[in-house]
């Protein structure tokens, strides 16, 4: 009986030492690879060697969006609400709510130490963030993504072009265009050939969304007319005009966007309800949080689109 005890507990060590030379074998052993693959990408620093299928991936480039209509959903990311800076937008809280908030992407730095906690794989960047590029690559390889921030389109094919996704991208785009094409035909059909104008309301001056953000939703994907009127836009920086500036735009409907004290700013003017569009009731008013920087992330212009249908259709 001894002998035979004696022979179990033997039996039992040996497939336990097993067990655990087993879980802690390295990429060679023929029952299993442990050893991750990796494949070379592209990147403003030059080639990178990133996983090929990364599962913990921290965005601070502002990317966090096109990550997740990828399939791709950040551990942490910059991703952030521009008027409320320590969490995501709204819109996308149900996506990127459990995303850890490491900073704000259009800042030049980062919580480093939130990032390593996160225990990321792959980090991807922008070149604003360069001065941290070299503690970054010291937790994770890092991709530094070409600065695209008024290019919202291009972002969602670079992002897509790492993961070899580029097909899955144009397909989402394709869907998007025609969307927007259908509901701008819907409220051309329901207001007339009428003009649109989209400002910032910003201590008693607007800057205008010539050609960014929002306005380029109504104008580009849309195809709704714009004044002729229109201040030029040659840079990403937005022109801004007065509320005089407004008069001689003279649009047939102003969306306007703006925090608390921007709308009670309007309702004191006297010069705001002598506008066209504000004396004929076709004012739309928005609030500055999320819709400021909405358009320029991919999921929140999608759903800016029936929004401004909702809107602008009384």
């Amino acid at each position: 009986m001894k002998r035979l005890k004696s022979l179990v507990l033997l039996a039992t060590t040996v497939a336990t030492l097993g067990l655990v030379t087993g879980c802690s074998g390295n990429g060679n052993s023929e029952s299993g690879s442990t050893k991750v693959e990796t494949k070379i990408v592209s990147s403003v620093k030059g080639d990178v060697e990133i996983p090929t299928n990364p599962k913990r991936i921290v965005d601070i480039s502002g990317s966090s969006e096109e990550l997740a209509i990828l399939g791709h959903v950040p551990v942490a990311t910059a991703n952030v609400d521009s008027y409320e800076t320590d969490k995501v937008p709204s819109y996308v809280s149900d996506k990127l709510g459990k995303s850890k908030v490491v900073g704000h992407s259009m800042m030049d730095t980062m919580d480093i130490e939130a990032i390593l906690a996160a225990e990321p794989d792959l980090i991807i960047m922008a070149p604003r963030q360069e001065k941290i590029y070299d503690q970054l690559k010291d937790i994770a390889p890092v991709v530094m993504l070409e600065d695209q921030s008024n290019d919202w389109e291009a972002k969602l094919k670079d992002v897509a072009k790492l993961f070899g996704q580029e097909e899955e991208a144009q397909k989402w785009l394709d869907a998007y265009y025609a969307k927007a094409e259908k509901i701008g035909a819907e409220i051309k059909e329901a207001n007339g050939d009428k003009t649109y104008l989209t400002v910032l309301a910003s201590s008693g001056q607007f800057m205008v969304f010539t050609e960014g953000g929002i306005g380029t939703v109504l104008k580009q994907d849309m195809k709704l007319p714009q004044p002729v009127n229109m201040p030029k836009q040659d840079s990403i920086t937005l022109p801004t005009v007065t509320m005089e500036g407004l008069t001689e735009i003279d649009a047939d409907h102003i969306i306007v966007i703006g925090t608390e004290s921007d709308k009670a700013d309007l309702e004191a003017s006297t010069v705001w309800p002598q506008i066209r569009a504000v004396k004929e009731g076709n004012v739309t008013i928005l609030d500055a949080s999320p819709y400021f920087s909405q358009a320029y992330n991919p999921i929140g212009r999608e759903l800016l689109l029936q929004n401004i249908k909702d809107e602008v259709v009384k």
